[in-house]
């Protein structure tokens, strides 16, 4: 029983970041990143500074 809800929050966390990497502009595929430890951990902070595509123009990007 806990294996499967391990497994499901697994799948529920892949979903929502494919979901904001989309809405971000990037491929999906690096919600994969995620199953990787100390990698998911680098991605986000690759993530949290990069360039968004799909960022409209004018609209600041700094912190």
């Amino acid at each position: 029983m806990d294996m499967l809800l391990i497994v499901l929050m697994t799948l529920f966390v892949l979903w929502l970041a494919t979901k904001i990497l989309e809405k971000a502009g990037l491929a999906k595929t690096w919600a994969l990143c995620l199953l990787i430890p100390i990698v998911n951990i680098i991605m986000l902070w690759v993530f949290a500074f990069t360039h968004w595509p799909n960022l409209k123009p004018g609209v600041r990007q700094d912190l």
